[in-house]
């Protein structure tokens, strides 16, 4: 259940750098919120004020706060965990268009303040815009806030200009966030479906003017796989296929019933339905990452010559090394020639 707390003026519920597991509801009083600007290095305040909610993208994004709350007012605030704040969201759906708004505002602050300090007189466009906010936040050493930015860059944008790159930046992101280096075939960090900024959040328009319900679902069924929910995944991928109302989604939605299979540990599965998918879609966007899947299909199934033969597959496919499905078909075979 929330719980209720009470501060003074004054206190501090937390700092920058604190761990997030809360999300905060101000009930009376006021909080101020004190984060530094990204473009003039200079300290910036937000008012939080009854009714509002502050804590959320750090909590959902699992990673270390971002700024100081302190109440300036005696206040009272309930205090909801992770879960219990998607519960709530959930049966109010006000809640989650204030959360968008909310994404929206401040991924439109740092794509302005990122274009002001590349000296550019427009504002970027939404993949571009997104790309940056990563690098600027691996180039300063937020590691956590970069790994949470780069794997939205490849959710939304898998086949964006900067793919590769953000693949490369996504890695380093991680193993440095863990202090670990990233196992092959290990992919992005779970991302709970609610610390997924929509679509919308990357764009001018508003929710209904810019995803259709065939988009949406799709990105909802995308959000249940970062929440290890493949069954559910899978049948909502399905039910976009078999309804076929938007082309180009029905094509995205074919290649993920594939990816859901090998999550499913499906792997026979996994290879039968994909050799289909290939005979009718041969020109996929997401070929390599097929065929990726179905050696790794076959590597579990301890068919290591027929593994082998799909990741070189991939590697013939492209001259770009620096391609992101180059680089991992690369690892696997290494990996697997050396086992």
């Amino acid at each position: 259940m929330p719980k209720p707390f009470q501060y003074r003026a004054g206190s501090v519920i937390y700092f920058q750098g604190d761990a997030a597991d809360k999300i905060f509801i101000v009930q009376s009083g006021k909080v101020n919120l004190t984060y530094q600007d990204t473009e003039t290095g200079e300290d910036q305040h937000d008012l939080v004020q009854p009714g509002e909610f502050f804590g959320v993208k750090s909590a959902l994004g699992r990673y270390p706060r971002e700024e100081n709350a302190i109440a300036i007012q005696d206040a009272a605030i309930m205090a909801f965990t992770v879960p219990e704040f998607e519960a709530l969201a959930q049966a109010n759906t006000r809640i989650i268009m204030k959360m968008l708004k909310v994404f929206s505002n401040q991924l439109r602050r740092i794509h302005h303040q990122l274009s002001n300090l590349l000296e550019k007189t427009e504002e970027t466009p939404p993949e571009m815009g997104l790309f940056n906010v990563g690098e600027y936040y691996l180039k300063n050493k937020r590691y956590a806030q970069a790994k949470y930015v780069f794997s939205r860059y490849l959710t939304y944008f898998p086949s964006g200009r900067n793919a590769a790159q953000a693949a490369k930046n996504l890695e380093l992101s991680e193993s440095q966030a863990t202090g670990m280096p990233q196992s092959v075939s290990k992919g992005a960090a779970p991302v709970t479906p609610s610390s997924i900024p929509s679509a919308d959040a990357f764009s001018n328009k508003g929710p209904s003017e810019q995803l259709g319900d065939t988009a949406k679902a799709y990105y909802d069924a995308v959000s249940m796989i970062t929440q290890e929910k493949y069954q559910q995944a899978y049948l909502s991928f399905k039910k976009i296929v078999d309804a076929n109302e938007d082309p180009e989604y029905t094509a995205k939605s074919s290649y993920e019933l594939g990816r859901c299979l090998f999550l499913l540990n499906k792997y026979d599965e996994c290879i039968k339905y994909f050799t289909t998918m290939i005979t009718k879609y041969p020109r996929h966007p997401d070929l390599g990452n097929a065929l990726y899947y179905m050696g790794q299909s076959y590597e579990k199934l301890g068919k290591k010559d027929q593994a082998a033969t799909f990741y070189k597959k991939i590697l013939t496919m492209t001259t770009d090394e620096d391609d992101a499905i180059s680089i991992k078909a690369k690892r696997a075979l290494k990996a697997l020639m050396g086992a």
